[in-house]
């Protein structure tokens, strides 16, 4: 990411632990742009959604709804051992 580019960060950013599994979602924006929504797992690979939300709540909303409904090792890169 360019150094010079600002991007604030949501206060609602947090980490859910589930399963032995632990995702951080990061929520923030740039200076013009809606909310975008960011899954980090342990191992620091990434998740990014497509789209961009209106507010930090919704981009959290959609993140503990996806955790929920489709699981946590969704957001997960899992080891082949």
């Amino acid at each position: 990411m360019d150094p010079e580019y600002e991007r604030t960060l949501s206060p609602l950013c947090r980490s859910n632990t589930d399963k032995g599994h632990v995702v951080s979602l990061e929520i923030y924006r740039g200076p013009d742009t809606g909310w975008t929504l960011e899954a980090v797992d342990a191992s620091n690979n990434s998740t990014v959604w497509d789209d961009l939300f209106p507010t930090d709540q919704a981009a959290l909303d959609e993140g503990l709804r996806t955790i929920r409904d489709e699981g946590i090792e969704s957001l997960v890169e899992l080891s082949s051992d």
